[in-house]
């Protein structure tokens, strides 16, 4: 008997030892997405953010939702459809995309008067809504936009798009990541600063864009910004980035595995 109460007071120890695992939804775009899709980035990546941050900090378990080329607008008005569930943390990594698809930025006037989903700061309002009716107590970490090189999707060169060097219907991308940036300090959420961390700066994107010199016709590698001024025709022209020209993203816009790191250390040291 006094064996058996020995075994047992051993055995409540180590459960009570025992770490509660940490449940983390990290809301997000293509850049998310991708984590559990490397196939669809012509397998240049091995895992993504969200795979590194748990081999980092393996008491966490995380749920992909992200949606390959949605935009915050999308996310909110979707909000009740997309089966969130409760969670110890959420990251929520938009703005992209409202930036390329005109989505008016708005005012931190939006997020208070939670003005609905006519602007980036409106939806967002809705989207941190929606998690704190999940759970009241979960911890938040908001991800700003990366900046972008010139993009072109790896599977069609007719899906492209110009970098964050210049403005989209009268809007910068840095805007949307001063909203987040803005919304972090007002509601005192972490925020992991990717548009202007160093390393993720858009001149070490990619280390060139191959392109043919309207001079000879020849093929010649550009960097940036020489590549902005460079016409590339989708239609006549090879892949711009072969693989010797990943640096931090695999297409001017998509993390490569070298990206994704960057974003990973930062991610784990907010949580932690």
């Amino acid at each position: 008997m006094k064996a058996f109460f020995s075994l047992l007071i051993i055995f409540s120890g180590l459960t009570a030892q025992t770490p509660k695992q940490i449940t983390w939804t990290a809301i997000g775009d293509s850049i998310t997405y991708l984590n559990d899709h490397s196939d669809e980035t012509g397998n240049r990546i091995t895992k993504g953010y969200m795979t590194r941050v748990v081999e980092k900090m393996p008491g966490i378990k995380y749920i992909n939702q992200g949606h390959n080329g949605w935009k915050a607008v999308d996310i909110a008005n979707q909000i009740d459809s997309l089966g969130l569930l409760k969670s110890d943390i959420y990251s929520i990594f938009l703005g992209t995309n409202d930036w390329w698809g005109g989505v008016a930025v708005g005012t931190l006037e939006d997020y208070l008067n939670n003005t609905g989903t006519g602007t980036f700061y409106g939806s967002l309002k809705i989207i941190i809504d929606k998690v704190h009716r999940l759970n009241a107590t979960a911890k938040i970490v908001l991800i700003t936009p990366m900046q972008r090189g010139d993009f072109v999707y790896i599977a069609d060169n007719h899906n492209n798009a110009w970098g964050s060097y210049k403005a989209k219907n009268g809007q910068q991308l840095s805007q949307f990541a001063a909203a987040v940036n803005a919304i972090g300090e007002q509601e005192q959420i972490k925020v992991v600063d990717l548009y202007n961390n160093n390393k993720l700066s858009i001149k070490k994107l990619v280390k060139f864009k191959r392109l043919k010199d309207p001079q000879t016709g020849k093929l010649k590698d550009y960097a940036y910004p020489a590549y902005t001024t460079i016409p590339f025709d989708a239609d006549k022209d090879a892949y711009p980035y072969p693989l010797d020209a990943m640096a931090y993203t695999y297409d001017g816009l998509h993390p490569s595995d070298k990206g994704f790191e960057v974003i990973a250390r930062l991610v784990v040291k907010d949580f932690k």
